[in-house]
C-alpha cells in the first residue's frame, strides 16, 4: 500500500494526539461475542479481507512542522489472544505501528482503537465487517448474499467532516463555567484502570424510563448522577455534577466517514436541595433534549472548526499549538465529573445476528467513563474507572437492584 496517500488530522483527533498519556491512552474497546469459540487463523484471515474494505484504518500517525497527518502504511494486523490491558497505548510517537489491535479471548472479537483514527460509529461498522468475514469463512456459502457497507465511497469514507460541514457560527458558548466534582480521589498506582461490565434485561430498564416517559440514556444519567451525589461530602453540595455525553454528528450532516465526527453535550445539576429520581431524570430529560437541538449541535460542532478557520493559528509550530491544547483541554476536564456515551442499540444484518451473543465496550479515562450498547434484549454497560474508590460504581449498581432490576456485574483485577 505504501505512503502513497496522506490525510489531514480531524481538530479532534488533534486533542487525543495532544493529550495521550500511559493511563488514558485515548483508546476504545469495542467487543462481539460470539456463540461459539474463536478460531484464530480465521479471524486473522478475516481482519486482512475486512482490511480491504475498510482501508482507511490501514494509517500510519506522522508529525509535521504544524499538524500531524495520515499516511498509508503497508504494515499488517496481527491477530492474538488478549492479554494486553484493555484499551493500550497505540500510540507512540515517532515509533511505526498501527493505530488499532484485533485480539479474541474465548468466544469473544475485540476491535482497540486509538481515537485520532476513529469515533465509535465508524469502529463499529469495521468491527462487524470483521465479524461478517469471519463467519463468511466459518460457514461458506451461507453469507454471500450478506454485506455490511454504508454505501460510502473511499473519499467519504476518508472525509473530515468538522471541515466539510463547517457553517461559521462562530464558538458555542454551551461550555460549563464552573468546575464540577470529581469523585474517586486517590487513582490506581502504575497507570491502572479499573473495568466493569454491567448487564441487565433491556426491558426491565425501558419500562422505569417509560413510566416517567423519558429516555432510558435519561433515566440512566440520572441515575449516574444520584450515584455520584451520594458519594459527595455535604460540603461539597453547592458543587455541579456534570456528565459529558458524546453526540453522533453523523444524525444531524449528510456524512459517512468513518473517521471522527462527533462532538459532547455537557448536562449538569447542583444537589443543593433534595431530589428524588423521577424528578431528575425528567430534568435531565428535558436538558438533553434542548442540548440535542438541531441548531445547538450545528453551533457547538462550528467550534471545533472555528479556531482553526484563524490563519495565525494556522501557523503556530506543533510543540506550541499542543501544550495549549493541553491547557485547555485539562481546563476543560475540570468542568466534567464523567463521561456516559451511548452507543445505541446495535443492529447487524439479521444472519449475522444469529450468531452474535451480545456487544459491549470501554474507553480509556482519567477520571469515569461508562459506555452503553444495546443488542436484542440486553442492555450493557462499560465502565472504566482511574479511581480506587468503588463508591460511584457501587452506588449505581446498588440503585439498579433497589429497582428491582436483574444485574449482573464483572470487574477486572487491579494491582493495589
Amino acid at each position: 500500500m505504501g505512503s502513497e496517500n496522506w490525510y489531514k488530522i480531524d481538530n479532534v483527533a488533534k486533542i487525543f494526539l495532544a493529550t495521550v498519556s500511559k493511563r488514558d491512552t485515548r483508546a476504545f474497546r469495542l467487543s462481539c461475542t460470539l456463540k461459539e469459540n474463536i478460531d484464530p487463523e480465521l479471524l486473522q484471515e478475516a481482519v486482512l479481507s475486512a482490511i480491504q474494505d475498510r482501508p482507511q484504518v490501514q494509517v500510519r500517525i506522522r508529525r509535521g512542522i504544524f499538524w500531524h497527518y495520515m499516511e498509508d502504511t503497508d504494515l499488517e494486523p496481527k491477530v492474538t489472544e488478549e492479554q494486553d490491558r484493555i484499551c493500550p497505548l497505540l500510540y507512540v510517537p515517532a515509533k511505526t505501528m498501527l493505530h488499532y489491535q484485533v485480539t479474541y479471548f474465548n468466544n469473544r472479537i475485540n476491535l482497540e482503537m486509538f481515537h485520532a483514527i476513529a469515533d465509535g460509529t465508524g469502529a463499529i461498522e469495521f468491527l462487524n465487517i470483521i465479524v461478517l468475514a469471519y463467519l463468511k469463512l466459518k460457514y461458506p456459502g451461507n453469507f454471500s448474499e450478506v454485506t455490511i457497507h454504508s454505501g460510502a465511497s473511499a473519499g467519504d469514507l476518508s472525509q473530515d467532516s468538522y471541515r466539510q460541514f463547517y457553517g461559521n457560527r462562530g464558538l458555542s458558548k454551551n461550555t460549563p463555567k464552573d468546575k464540577a466534582y470529581h469523585p474517586g480521589g486517590i487513582k490506581f498506582p502504575f497507570d491502572q484502570l479499573q473495568f466493569y461490565e454491567i448487564h441487565m434485561p433491556t426491558d426491565q430498564i425501558k419500562q422505569k424510563a417509560k413510566e416517567l416517559n423519558i429516555s432510558i440514556t435519561s433515566y440512566l444519567g440520572a441515575m449516574w448522577m444520584m450515584a455520584i451525589r451520594d458519594e459527595m461530602p455535604p460540603r461539597k453540595n453547592n458543587t455541579p455534577v456534570t456528565i459529558s455525553m458524546p453526540v453522533n454528528l453523523r444524525n444531524y450532516y449528510p456524512s459517512k466517514t468513518s473517521r471522527n465526527f462527533f462532538n459532547s453535550v455537557n448536562i449538569t445539576h447542583v444537589f443543593d436541595k433534595d431530589i428524588t429520581l423521577e424528578e431528575l431524570a425528567r430534568e435531565y430529560d428535558a436538558a438533553l433534549k434542548e442540548k440535542l437541538s438541531e441548531e445547538n449541535i450545528k453551533k457547538q460542532m462550528d467550534s471545533f472548526e472555528t479556531m482553526e478557520s484563524v490563519a495565525p493559528v494556522r501557523a503556530v509550530p506543533l510543540a506550541i499549538k499542543q501544550l495549549v491544547v493541553r491547557h485547555f483541554t485539562k481546563r476543560s476536564n475540570k468542568k466534567v465529573s464523567m463521561v456516559f456515551s451511548n452507543m445505541g442499540v446495535q443492529r447487524p444484518p439479521k444472519e449475522v445476528g444469529e450468531y452474535i451473543g451480545n456487544y459491549s465496550g470501554f474507553c480509556s479515562t482519567n477520571t469515569l467513563f461508562s459506555t452503553m450498547f444495546g443488542y436484542k434484549d440486553e442492555l450493557t454497560l462499560g465502565v472504566s474507572s482511574a479511581y480506587m474508590n468503588t463508591s460511584v460504581v457501587k452506588n449505581f449498581v446498588r440503585g439498579l437492584s433497589s429497582l428491582g432490576l436483574d444485574i449482573t456485574v464483572y470487574a477486572t483485577e487491579v494491582i493495589k
